[in-house]
């Protein structure tokens, strides 16, 4: 277990009486594991006692190119040195806007924000003011941020009925769950029939393409297309982790399947708060008041969007995933890992789901296949627990769900992870 100093553990305990639960809400750990990241260089992290960890998080997935990345640091420095932000259009944000069209298949305009819940959000508004319809059509078990709509049936009892939503957290109306149709992942069918019974009332259908680490079936992507462009219901892809990860087009390249709107955000900001609405022209068109009426123009204000400092790092960011080899180095890290750890877990008697892509996966300690949201009910939680908490007490930092495989993770950084696997693993059946 990594050593702790009195001076990590003064500003934890200062952490507890500033911060609710004495986090910011991201990643919570027990008392006796918790630490706090002092700096960050390429695949590793360092906390305040000057531990070192192996980093599978990578911040939740924005740092593809890793910590301090050079290149993103050098621009990021120019930026500032010109002024930090200015509530007007700037020149960044135009040549960012211009790559994105450019990468992603469903983009003709973007409408840029500071995060992805915000931009979810504000493609589920679009899409309202669009049609003129009020209902959302949601994937049971997907995350598209934290707004209240997007809160809904994130984390639902197995018992409650589809398309009913249910809340996933305090504090929402009781009136949101009636906008809402829940529909299970993966589930072609039972999707359609929820979409013929509220054809006049879908504004929208949004889809994680990968739903947390649930890959798609083969045309699953492609039958809800279809689907949607036939009842002419805009089709959302939720992008916000999968874009610039699967590929430099997103999951949209990565499938073959192109959506109306979609959400980025994440690796396209470079570490910085940015995200962004991209689609179709006539459906942005709501974001342009000289283009709309009084009942379709649709108010989208934040100080910081499209900010010249985060769009610096996107621009600088995107110009190094263009460069010959970077999705190989991604996918080929997590290959390594997924391999090992389903050999490691088949060789010590543990069942083990193996889900996701090579670039952004986990595993699932259940016998049963996984491919949505009421599948994972099936696994063993508490063994994951023991499990993380034994990979980060070695060293090795993840999250609760997802590995986030990196261009700069080195064959020394898979060795070392697979080798706390191999201790790990054996520890973990209760």
């Amino acid at each position: 277990m990594a050593r702790r100093s009195d001076v990590e553990q003064r500003l934890l305990d200062k952490a507890r009486r500033y911060l609710p639960g004495g986090s910011g809400g991201n990643l919570v750990l027990p008392e006796d594991l918790d630490f706090l990241v002092s700096s960050g260089k390429g695949s590793h992290v360092f906390d305040v006692s000057g531990n070192e960890y192996v980093d599978w998080l990578m911040g939740s997935g924005p740092m593809v190119l890793g910590h301090a990345h050079p290149a993103v640091t050098e621009a990021v420095i120019k930026a500032v040195e010109g002024g930090s932000t200015f509530f007007t259009t700037n020149e960044r944000a135009i040549e960012l806007a211009e790559v994105l069209v450019n990468a992603v298949p469903c983009a003709e305009q973007v409408r840029f924000t500071t995060s992805g819940t915000d931009a979810c959000f504000n493609a589920m508004r679009a899409a309202r003011a669009f049609t003129g319809k009020e209902k959302i059509l949601k994937f049971e078990g997907a995350f598209h941020g934290t707004s209240d709509y997007a809160m809904m049936s994130l984390t639902p009892p197995a018992s409650v009925e589809y398309p009913q939503a249910m809340p996933s957290s305090g504090g929402i109306p009781k009136a949101i769950q009636e906008l809402m149709l829940i529909a299970p992942y993966n589930d072609l069918a039972t999707t359609e029939t929820i979409i013929n019974a509220h054809l006049d009332d879908i504004a929208a259908v949004i889809v994680e393409p990968v739903q947390r680490v649930i890959s798609p079936k083969p045309g699953f992507l492609q039958g809800l297309r279809d689907l949607t462009e036939r009842h002419n219901i805009p089709l959302i892809f939720d992008e916000v982790v999968t874009s610039f990860r699967l590929a430099y087009g997103g999951a949209q390249e990565f499938y073959g399947v192109t959506p109306d709107m979609c959400t980025v955000g994440k690796i396209m900001g470079g570490g910085y708060p940015l995200a962004a609405v991209l689609g179709r022209a006539d459906i942005l068109s709501v974001y342009d008041r000289r283009a709309s009426d009084d009942d379709t123009f649709v108010n989208q204000i934040g100080t910081l969007n499209g900010n010249p400092i985060a769009c610096a790092a996107g621009l600088a960011t995107l110009a190094v995933m263009r460069e010959e080899g970077t999705y190989e180095k991604i996918h080929g890290a997590g290959a390594a890992i997924r391999q090992a750890l389903v050999e490691i877990c088949n060789q010590n008697g543990v069942p083990v789901q193996s889900c996701g892509e090579d670039a952004i996966f986990d595993v699932y300690f259940s016998e049963q296949p996984v491919s949505n949201y009421r599948d994972t009910l099936a696994a063993d939680t508490a063994m994951m627990t023991r499990f993380n908490t034994g990979l980060l007490e070695r060293g090795i930092l993840k999250g609760a769900q997802k590995y986030y495989p990196s261009a700069v993770h080195t064959d020394e950084d898979i060795e070392k992870t697979i080798q706390a696997v191999r201790e790990v693993v054996p520890l973990i059946q209760g």
